[in-house]
């Protein structure tokens, strides 16, 4: 049997792309003192809000299982991330509201995928960059529905 060309096959493409990215992004923020977070924790806080955000949100705009999303919420509240507060609309469900620390990270990370942006933006050029971004949403989007 034979396999297809990993340079055109989408899983391929799109694994080498995120661990790329997750790998320069967090050792960027352990240099930067955040380094008691992995790439697991990347779920929660790429998604993580300023005014909060509940825990089936975050669940839901990661792709991830809320039990995997638990998890993660559990050890960054324990490393001082994120706090669980009653949400003000529904008393039974819970925010998930960053701390300073957590402030802090989301800031930093902010800063550093601009840097990683602008630098693939410098490489191929703006209006290269903005078609592939444009491009790369919409199939993202495409599978998200199907699956």
């Amino acid at each position: 049997m034979e396999r297809r060309d990993a340079s055109t096959d989408l899983g391929v493409l799109a694994g080498r792309l995120l661990f790329s990215v997750q790998g320069e992004l967090f050792r960027r923020l352990h240099a930067e003192g955040f380094d008691d977070i992995s790439p697991r924790h990347g779920a929660v806080l790429a998604y993580l809000r300023a005014d909060g955000i509940r825990a089936t949100e975050l669940a839901r705009l990661s792709g991830q299982h809320k039990q995997v999303i638990g998890k993660s919420l559990d050890e960054l509240e324990a490393f001082g991330y994120l706090e669980r507060r009653p949400d003000p609309d529904d008393r039974r469900a819970k925010l998930i509201v960053p701390t300073s620390r957590g402030l802090a990270e989301m800031r930093t990370a902010d800063a550093l995928m601009a840097e990683i942006g602008e630098r693939h933006r410098q490489s191929l050029g703006p209006k290269a960059y903005d078609r592939f971004l444009a491009d790369f949403r919409f199939v993202v989007e495409a599978q998200r529905t199907t699956t």
